[in-house]
């Protein structure tokens, strides 16, 4: 029932390494990676595969198979394949990847974390929490010492490392971590803000799994009036807000304030259709 957000960041060093090489390689590479960026954001997700593999195969040829440019193209591609949710292929890639970061520049700089996270995120989605937790952990660690303990890249680790302690019902564990996320992300953006209305909804979620409707409702509502009010009220992604409050409705004998919420997401989803 809760609506996750976990990230899967690109790491983008081909302009930094452009700078500071001017280099004929490094400016190729930075060619391909910002033509791979370009195809990813615009969602040609079969094409910006290929320009990622292409970007690998130059790396490894051009800087060696133990360079940070080899590390970025294997995260990339470990991305792609992730997306795909070809998990087998994306694992040895983003710990190939984690393993250069970690030899060439140190074991707590942050784009450590960043692979960690990746990394903790693949095993996640494929409920393997054991091996999850210590990346998620690592990554966790490796931010609040890097970037600062409110740092909203650290909210995020919060919330991914209480959503594997809530699927494994370890709500004691994932409770304070859902709130100190929830408290960051209200302090960097503002108590408006999407992200707050995910991290209220995350928050709610756990509540109506351990039968504390009363405290969930509130929740859901407040997280259900920020999207509204940042998309609008046909949107698309109000449908899970929409559904998760339907629910407790259901769950508390309200049948009739169910079928309402019900109806209005029913709605959006038949414009959607159009």
């Amino acid at each position: 029932m809760s609506k996750r957000f976990r990230i899967l960041i690109f790491i983008f060093l081909c302009m930094q390494l452009s700078i500071v090489y001017a280099q004929d390689a490094d400016a190729e590479w930075t060619n391909i990676n910002y033509e791979f960026m370009q195809l990813h954001q615009a969602g040609k997700f079969d094409q910006a595969m290929v320009v990622a593999q292409k970007s690998l195969e130059f790396a490894e040829q051009r800087f060696g198979p133990d360079s940070i440019h080899v590390a970025t193209s294997l995260n990339n591609v470990a991305g792609m394949y992730e997306r795909k949710s070809e998990f087998s292929k994306a694992e040895p890639l983003y710990k190939r990847s984690l393993a250069i970061n970690q030899a060439v520049l140190g074991s707590s700089h942050p784009n450590v974390a960043i692979i960690a996270h990746n990394l903790a995120g693949l095993y996640a989605a494929e409920a393997d929490f054991g091996k999850a937790e210590p990346l998620y952990k690592q990554a966790l660690q490796i931010r609040e010492s890097a970037l600062g303990p409110d740092h909203p890249e650290v909210a995020i680790t919060l919330n991914n490392l209480a959503g594997i302690y809530d699927k494994q019902s370890n709500y004691r564990e994932a409770e304070p971590l859902y709130y100190r996320s929830l408290k960051i992300l209200v302090k960097v953006h503002g108590a408006d803000h999407p992200s707050v209305a995910t991290s209220l909804n995350n928050l709610a979620a756990l509540y109506v799994a351990t039968g504390n409707y009363a405290t969930a409702e509130p929740l859901y509502k407040r997280s259900l009036i920020i999207m509204t009010k940042a998309l609008g009220p046909n949107h698309p992604a109000l449908v899970t807000n929409l559904k998760n409050l339907a629910a407790l409705y259901r769950a508390t004998n309200r049948d009739e304030e169910a079928g309402l919420i019900e109806n209005q997401a029913a709605r959006i989803l038949a414009l959607q259709r159009r």
